[in-house]
Protein backbone atom coordinates (compact mmCIF):
# COMPACT_ATOMS: atom_id res chain seq x y z
CA UNK A 1 0.00 0.00 0.00
CA UNK A 2 1.30 3.26 -1.13
CA UNK A 3 2.13 5.08 2.22
CA UNK A 4 0.99 9.11 3.06
CA UNK A 5 3.69 11.64 4.00
CA UNK A 6 2.90 12.97 7.56
CA UNK A 7 0.06 15.68 7.24
CA UNK A 8 1.75 17.80 9.56
CA UNK A 9 4.96 18.42 7.00
CA UNK A 10 1.47 19.49 4.23
CA UNK A 11 2.34 23.21 5.13
CA UNK A 12 6.11 23.20 4.34
CA UNK A 13 5.70 20.78 1.55
CA UNK A 14 3.60 23.41 -0.17
CA UNK A 15 5.22 26.12 0.42
CA UNK A 16 8.79 24.29 -0.76
CA UNK A 17 6.52 23.49 -4.08
CA UNK A 18 5.42 27.03 -4.79
CA UNK A 19 8.99 28.36 -4.74
CA UNK A 20 10.12 25.51 -6.71
CA UNK A 21 8.08 26.45 -9.38
CA UNK A 22 8.50 30.22 -8.76
CA UNK A 23 12.32 29.29 -9.68
CA UNK A 24 11.75 27.19 -12.43
CA UNK A 25 9.56 30.01 -13.89
CA UNK A 26 12.31 32.37 -13.79
CA UNK A 27 15.40 30.30 -15.12
CA UNK A 28 12.73 29.32 -17.96
CA UNK A 29 11.75 32.38 -18.86
CA UNK A 30 15.24 33.92 -18.61
CA UNK A 31 18.13 31.46 -18.76
CA UNK A 32 20.55 33.65 -20.42
CA UNK A 33 19.23 37.32 -19.49
CA UNK A 34 20.37 40.09 -16.70
CA UNK A 35 17.21 40.96 -16.43
CA UNK A 36 16.01 40.49 -12.91
CA UNK A 37 12.37 38.16 -12.81
CA UNK A 38 10.36 37.42 -9.91
CA UNK A 39 6.81 35.79 -9.52
CA UNK A 40 4.23 37.67 -8.36
CA UNK A 41 0.87 36.14 -7.03
CA UNK A 42 -2.47 37.54 -6.81
CA UNK A 43 -6.15 36.40 -7.17
CA UNK A 44 -8.91 36.70 -9.99
CA UNK A 45 -12.79 35.93 -9.82
CA UNK A 46 -14.77 33.82 -12.13
CA UNK A 47 -14.82 36.51 -14.73
CA UNK A 48 -11.11 36.74 -14.80
CA UNK A 49 -11.32 39.89 -13.32
CA UNK A 50 -8.15 40.93 -10.53
CA UNK A 51 -9.69 41.63 -7.30
CA UNK A 52 -6.76 41.26 -5.12
CA UNK A 53 -3.52 42.72 -7.00
CA UNK A 54 -0.55 40.53 -8.09
CA UNK A 55 1.98 41.79 -4.80
CA UNK A 56 2.82 39.05 -3.35
CA UNK A 57 6.11 36.39 -3.65
CA UNK A 58 3.71 33.45 -2.74
CA UNK A 59 0.00 32.60 -1.90
CA UNK A 60 -1.97 29.90 -1.14
CA UNK A 61 -5.57 29.25 -2.23
CA UNK A 62 -8.10 30.67 -0.19
CA UNK A 63 -9.83 28.62 2.43
CA UNK A 64 -13.04 29.93 4.87
CA UNK A 65 -12.51 33.28 3.48
CA UNK A 66 -8.60 33.81 4.11
CA UNK A 67 -5.63 32.95 2.64
CA UNK A 68 -1.74 33.11 3.30
CA UNK A 69 0.23 35.49 1.49
CA UNK A 70 3.97 36.05 1.55
CA UNK A 71 5.76 39.16 1.31
CA UNK A 72 9.95 40.15 1.51
CA UNK A 73 10.58 36.50 3.14
CA UNK A 74 7.52 36.83 5.50
CA UNK A 75 4.13 35.64 5.60
CA UNK A 76 0.52 36.67 6.98
CA UNK A 77 -3.22 36.06 6.35
CA UNK A 78 -5.93 38.31 4.33
CA UNK A 79 -9.37 38.33 3.46
CA UNK A 80 -11.41 38.13 0.57
CA UNK A 81 -11.23 42.20 0.49
CA UNK A 82 -7.74 42.12 0.55
CA UNK A 83 -7.32 42.77 4.16
CA UNK A 84 -4.40 42.20 5.97
CA UNK A 85 -5.49 40.25 9.37
CA UNK A 86 -2.96 38.34 10.63
CA UNK A 87 0.83 40.26 10.06
CA UNK A 88 3.50 39.49 7.88
CA UNK A 89 5.49 38.13 10.57
CA UNK A 90 5.46 35.04 10.55
CA UNK A 91 8.16 32.15 8.65
CA UNK A 92 4.74 30.51 7.71
CA UNK A 93 0.70 30.59 8.99
CA UNK A 94 -1.88 28.02 7.80
CA UNK A 95 -5.49 29.65 7.19
CA UNK A 96 -8.03 29.47 10.30
CA UNK A 97 -9.42 26.52 11.16
CA UNK A 98 -11.91 26.03 14.16
CA UNK A 99 -10.99 29.67 14.68
CA UNK A 100 -7.22 29.46 14.83
CA UNK A 101 -4.39 30.15 13.13
CA UNK A 102 -1.24 27.80 12.72
CA UNK A 103 2.29 30.11 12.74
CA UNK A 104 5.29 29.27 12.72
CA UNK A 105 8.40 31.33 13.45
CA UNK A 106 12.66 29.95 14.18
CA UNK A 107 11.20 26.91 13.51
CA UNK A 108 8.51 26.66 16.50
CA UNK A 109 5.00 25.95 15.83
CA UNK A 110 2.05 27.77 18.17
CA UNK A 111 -1.08 29.17 17.05
CA UNK A 112 -3.30 32.74 16.87
CA UNK A 113 -6.79 33.49 16.61
CA UNK A 114 -8.28 35.92 14.90
CA UNK A 115 -7.08 39.37 16.53
CA UNK A 116 -3.80 37.76 16.07
CA UNK A 117 -3.39 36.86 19.22
CA UNK A 118 -0.92 34.05 20.24
CA UNK A 119 -2.87 31.39 22.25
CA UNK A 120 -0.70 28.69 22.05
CA UNK A 121 3.01 29.59 22.64
CA UNK A 122 5.08 28.80 19.83
CA UNK A 123 6.83 25.64 21.32
CA UNK A 124 6.40 22.79 19.19
CA UNK A 125 8.28 21.06 16.82
CA UNK A 126 5.65 20.54 14.18
CA UNK A 127 1.82 20.68 14.32
CA UNK A 128 -1.33 19.88 12.45
CA UNK A 129 -4.37 22.87 11.84
CA UNK A 130 -7.30 22.21 14.51
CA UNK A 131 -10.10 20.21 13.38
CA UNK A 132 -12.76 19.58 15.83
CA UNK A 133 -11.31 21.30 18.50
CA UNK A 134 -8.29 19.30 18.63
CA UNK A 135 -4.48 19.85 16.77
CA UNK A 136 -1.58 17.11 16.69
CA UNK A 137 1.53 18.43 17.39
CA UNK A 138 5.21 17.23 18.27
CA UNK A 139 8.04 17.51 20.56
CA UNK A 140 11.58 15.85 20.43
CA UNK A 141 10.11 13.79 17.87
CA UNK A 142 7.05 12.34 19.70
CA UNK A 143 3.14 12.94 18.88
CA UNK A 144 0.49 14.08 21.20
CA UNK A 145 -2.92 16.07 20.75
CA UNK A 146 -3.83 19.06 22.38
CA UNK A 147 -7.60 20.97 22.81
CA UNK A 148 -7.30 24.69 21.76
CA UNK A 149 -6.85 25.42 25.31
CA UNK A 150 -3.53 24.03 24.44
CA UNK A 151 -4.66 21.71 26.96
CA UNK A 152 -2.06 18.10 26.37
CA UNK A 153 -4.99 15.89 25.85
CA UNK A 154 -3.13 12.81 24.09
CA UNK A 155 0.38 12.10 25.80
CA UNK A 156 3.70 13.02 23.35
CA UNK A 157 4.47 9.16 23.29
CA UNK A 158 3.24 8.63 19.59
CA UNK A 159 6.24 8.30 16.49
CA UNK A 160 3.20 9.14 14.51
CA UNK A 161 -0.20 10.41 14.74
CA UNK A 162 -3.03 11.84 11.76
CA UNK A 163 -6.30 12.48 12.04
CA UNK A 164 -8.56 10.18 10.69
CA UNK A 165 -12.01 9.80 10.35
CA UNK A 166 -13.55 12.89 10.70
CA UNK A 167 -11.24 13.42 13.82
CA UNK A 168 -12.88 10.55 16.10
CA UNK A 169 -10.29 7.89 15.73
CA UNK A 170 -6.66 8.64 15.28
CA UNK A 171 -4.19 6.54 13.35
CA UNK A 172 -1.14 6.62 15.29
CA UNK A 173 2.39 4.22 14.96
CA UNK A 174 4.83 3.52 17.23
CA UNK A 175 7.80 1.42 17.11
CA UNK A 176 6.70 0.73 13.49
CA UNK A 177 3.21 -0.61 14.32
CA UNK A 178 0.08 1.00 13.27
CA UNK A 179 -3.27 1.25 14.94
CA UNK A 180 -6.03 3.85 16.08
CA UNK A 181 -6.70 5.65 19.04
CA UNK A 182 -10.14 8.10 20.40
CA UNK A 183 -9.98 11.58 21.68
CA UNK A 184 -9.13 10.36 24.95
CA UNK A 185 -6.32 7.88 23.94
CA UNK A 186 -7.67 5.03 24.40
CA UNK A 187 -6.66 2.20 21.98
CA UNK A 188 -9.50 0.82 19.69
CA UNK A 189 -7.66 -0.87 16.70
CA UNK A 190 -4.33 -2.24 18.41
CA UNK A 191 -0.64 -1.41 17.34
CA UNK A 192 -0.19 -4.45 15.74
CA UNK A 193 -0.12 -3.87 11.83
CA UNK A 194 3.32 -2.76 9.39
CA UNK A 195 0.41 0.19 7.64
CA UNK A 196 -2.89 0.95 7.87
CA UNK A 197 -5.07 4.02 5.95
CA UNK A 198 -5.60 6.79 7.51
CA UNK A 199 -9.14 7.00 7.34
CA UNK A 200 -11.98 4.17 7.27
CA UNK A 201 -13.95 4.08 3.71
CA UNK A 202 -17.68 2.25 3.97
CA UNK A 203 -16.96 1.54 7.75
CA UNK A 204 -13.87 -0.32 7.09
CA UNK A 205 -10.12 -0.02 6.46
CA UNK A 206 -7.60 -1.09 4.60
CA UNK A 207 -4.73 -2.70 7.25
CA UNK A 208 -1.24 -4.19 6.14
CA UNK A 209 0.36 -7.08 8.09
CA UNK A 210 3.31 -9.54 6.98
CA UNK A 211 3.38 -8.01 3.53
CA UNK A 212 -0.71 -9.29 2.87
CA UNK A 213 -3.68 -6.59 2.52
CA UNK A 214 -6.62 -7.20 3.85
CA UNK A 215 -9.47 -5.15 5.89
CA UNK A 216 -10.97 -4.61 9.37
CA UNK A 217 -14.03 -2.51 10.86
CA UNK A 218 -14.10 -0.28 13.53
CA UNK A 219 -14.12 -2.99 15.98
CA UNK A 220 -10.92 -4.28 14.99
CA UNK A 221 -12.47 -7.67 13.32
CA UNK A 222 -10.82 -8.48 10.22
CA UNK A 223 -13.73 -8.98 7.79
CA UNK A 224 -11.69 -10.10 4.61
CA UNK A 225 -8.57 -11.74 5.10
CA UNK A 226 -5.56 -10.23 4.31
CA UNK A 227 -4.50 -11.97 1.31
CA UNK A 228 -4.00 -9.35 -1.14
CA UNK A 229 -0.39 -7.92 -2.69
CA UNK A 230 -2.59 -4.44 -2.26
CA UNK A 231 -5.58 -2.91 -1.45
CA UNK A 232 -7.46 0.74 -2.00
CA UNK A 233 -9.98 2.05 0.39
CA UNK A 234 -13.47 1.60 -0.23
CA UNK A 235 -15.31 3.55 -2.96
CA UNK A 236 -18.72 3.34 -4.21
CA UNK A 237 -18.94 -0.16 -2.58
CA UNK A 238 -15.81 -1.42 -4.33
CA UNK A 239 -12.02 -1.35 -3.69
CA UNK A 240 -9.66 -2.21 -6.05
CA UNK A 241 -7.37 -5.01 -5.04
CA UNK A 242 -4.00 -6.85 -6.43
CA UNK A 243 -2.45 -10.10 -6.64
CA UNK A 244 0.69 -11.76 -8.74
CA UNK A 245 0.73 -8.23 -10.21
CA UNK A 246 -3.17 -7.89 -11.25
CA UNK A 247 -5.72 -5.51 -10.13
CA UNK A 248 -9.57 -5.98 -10.18
CA UNK A 249 -12.76 -5.36 -7.62
CA UNK A 250 -13.66 -6.47 -4.77
CA UNK A 251 -17.43 -5.88 -2.81
CA UNK A 252 -17.77 -5.44 1.02
CA UNK A 253 -17.90 -8.99 1.63
CA UNK A 254 -14.40 -9.70 0.03
CA UNK A 255 -16.44 -11.32 -2.89
CA UNK A 256 -14.16 -10.51 -6.09
CA UNK A 257 -16.76 -8.89 -8.61
CA UNK A 258 -14.30 -7.37 -11.40
CA UNK A 259 -11.68 -10.25 -12.44
CA UNK A 260 -7.86 -9.14 -11.27
CA UNK A 261 -6.97 -9.27 -14.81
CA UNK A 262 -5.92 -5.18 -15.43
CA UNK A 263 -2.39 -4.36 -15.41
CA UNK A 264 -3.48 -1.49 -13.03
CA UNK A 265 -6.81 0.16 -11.95
CA UNK A 266 -7.82 3.09 -9.21
CA UNK A 267 -11.24 4.01 -7.30
CA UNK A 268 -14.75 4.08 -9.07
CA UNK A 269 -15.46 7.80 -9.32
CA UNK A 270 -18.83 8.71 -10.44
CA UNK A 271 -20.02 5.11 -11.58
CA UNK A 272 -16.94 4.18 -13.32
CA UNK A 273 -12.87 3.28 -12.91
CA UNK A 274 -9.77 3.59 -14.63
CA UNK A 275 -8.53 0.48 -15.58
CA UNK A 276 -4.95 -0.51 -17.40
CA UNK A 277 -4.25 -2.83 -19.84
CA UNK A 278 -1.08 -3.44 -22.51
CA UNK A 279 -0.15 0.34 -21.17
CA UNK A 280 -3.54 1.95 -21.85
CA UNK A 281 -6.25 3.19 -20.39
CA UNK A 282 -10.07 3.16 -20.28
CA UNK A 283 -12.54 3.09 -17.84
CA UNK A 284 -14.71 0.20 -17.41
CA UNK A 285 -18.63 0.54 -15.25
CA UNK A 286 -19.78 -1.50 -12.10
CA UNK A 287 -20.12 -4.98 -14.17
CA UNK A 288 -17.16 -4.56 -15.18
CA UNK A 289 -18.04 -3.67 -18.77
CA UNK A 290 -15.32 -1.58 -20.79
CA UNK A 291 -17.19 1.97 -21.61
CA UNK A 292 -14.41 3.97 -22.21
CA UNK A 293 -11.49 1.97 -24.60
CA UNK A 294 -8.02 1.78 -23.10
CA UNK A 295 -6.45 3.77 -25.89
CA UNK A 296 -5.09 6.63 -23.95
CA UNK A 297 -1.48 6.84 -22.57
CA UNK A 298 -3.10 7.92 -19.17
CA UNK A 299 -6.46 8.68 -17.77
CA UNK A 300 -8.08 10.36 -14.18
CA UNK A 301 -11.02 10.22 -12.38
CA UNK A 302 -14.03 11.47 -13.72
CA UNK A 303 -15.19 14.63 -12.36
CA UNK A 304 -18.51 16.42 -13.44
CA UNK A 305 -19.08 14.03 -15.55
CA UNK A 306 -16.09 14.48 -16.90
CA UNK A 307 -12.26 13.06 -17.53
CA UNK A 308 -8.90 13.60 -18.41
CA UNK A 309 -7.31 12.14 -21.01
CA UNK A 310 -3.80 11.98 -22.28
CA UNK A 311 -2.95 10.82 -25.96
CA UNK A 312 0.20 11.76 -28.10
CA UNK A 313 1.25 13.79 -25.11
CA UNK A 314 -1.41 16.38 -24.93
CA UNK A 315 -4.43 16.38 -22.66
CA UNK A 316 -8.85 16.31 -23.18
CA UNK A 317 -11.57 15.85 -21.89
CA UNK A 318 -14.07 12.57 -22.82
CA UNK A 319 -17.56 12.06 -21.17
CA UNK A 320 -18.67 8.98 -20.13
CA UNK A 321 -19.70 7.24 -23.52
CA UNK A 322 -16.12 7.75 -24.17
CA UNK A 323 -16.97 10.85 -26.39
CA UNK A 324 -13.78 13.33 -27.01
CA UNK A 325 -16.28 16.66 -26.18
CA UNK A 326 -12.72 18.78 -25.36
CA UNK A 327 -10.20 17.47 -28.18
CA UNK A 328 -6.63 16.57 -26.79
CA UNK A 329 -4.96 20.01 -27.60
CA UNK A 330 -3.41 20.65 -23.86
CA UNK A 331 -0.05 20.57 -22.11
CA UNK A 332 -1.86 20.47 -18.85
CA UNK A 333 -5.53 20.03 -17.76
CA UNK A 334 -6.68 19.49 -14.08
CA UNK A 335 -10.28 18.18 -13.08
CA UNK A 336 -13.40 20.28 -13.46
CA UNK A 337 -14.88 21.81 -10.22
CA UNK A 338 -17.80 24.00 -10.26
CA UNK A 339 -17.86 23.78 -13.92
CA UNK A 340 -14.71 25.23 -14.64
CA UNK A 341 -11.29 23.31 -15.43
CA UNK A 342 -7.78 24.49 -15.30
CA UNK A 343 -5.71 23.83 -18.49
CA UNK A 344 -1.80 24.62 -19.94
CA UNK A 345 -1.02 25.07 -23.52
CA UNK A 346 2.79 27.27 -24.42
CA UNK A 347 3.44 27.00 -20.52
CA UNK A 348 0.73 29.78 -19.30
CA UNK A 349 -2.98 28.87 -17.99
CA UNK A 350 -5.85 29.67 -17.93
CA UNK A 351 -9.80 28.42 -17.36
CA UNK A 352 -12.45 26.50 -19.73
CA UNK A 353 -15.78 25.41 -19.25
CA UNK A 354 -17.44 21.93 -20.34
CA UNK A 355 -18.14 23.26 -23.94
CA UNK A 356 -14.47 23.93 -24.24
CA UNK A 357 -14.99 27.86 -23.79
CA UNK A 358 -11.96 29.37 -22.61
CA UNK A 359 -13.75 31.86 -20.14
CA UNK A 360 -10.12 32.76 -18.17
CA UNK A 361 -7.23 33.48 -20.69
CA UNK A 362 -4.50 31.44 -20.74
CA UNK A 363 -2.41 34.64 -19.75
CA UNK A 364 -1.17 33.32 -16.37
CA UNK A 365 2.39 31.55 -15.49
CA UNK A 366 0.30 29.48 -13.41
CA UNK A 367 -3.26 29.64 -11.56
CA UNK A 368 -4.93 27.45 -8.70
CA UNK A 369 -6.08 24.46 -9.64
CA UNK A 370 -9.30 25.21 -8.48
CA UNK A 371 -11.35 28.59 -7.34
CA UNK A 372 -11.64 28.39 -4.01
CA UNK A 373 -14.44 30.70 -1.91
CA UNK A 374 -14.84 31.91 -5.64
CA UNK A 375 -11.52 33.29 -5.92
CA UNK A 376 -8.76 31.70 -7.46
CA UNK A 377 -4.69 32.45 -6.82
CA UNK A 378 -2.56 33.26 -10.23
CA UNK A 379 1.20 33.99 -10.71
CA UNK A 380 2.49 35.68 -13.27
CA UNK A 381 6.30 36.89 -13.71
CA UNK A 382 7.77 40.64 -12.81
CA UNK A 383 11.00 41.82 -14.94
CA UNK A 384 12.70 44.51 -12.23
CA UNK A 385 9.63 44.39 -10.37
CA UNK A 386 6.51 45.23 -12.89
CA UNK A 387 4.12 42.72 -13.99
CA UNK A 388 4.88 41.68 -17.78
Amino acid sequence: MKRNKKNILIVLAVAALAAALCVFLIIKHNHDSAVKLSCKYGFIDKTGKTVIPLEYDEASSFYNGFAEVKKNGKWGLIDKSGKMVIPLEYDAVSCFYDGLARVIKNGKFGFVDRTGKIVIPLEYGGASVFYNGLAVVVKKGKCGVIDKTGKMVIPLEYDDVIVADSSELYRVEKDEKCGFIDKTGRIVIPLEYDYVDDRFSDGLLAVVKDEKCGFIDKTGKIVITLKFDYASGFSEGFAEVKKNRKSGFIDKTGKIVIPLEYDDADKFSEGLARVEKNEKWGFIDKTGKMVVPAEYTNAWDFSEGLAIVEKNKKYGFVDKTGKMVIPAKYTNAWDFSDGLARVGKGGKYGFIDKTGKIVIPLEYNDVDYYFSDGLARVVKIAKNGAIE
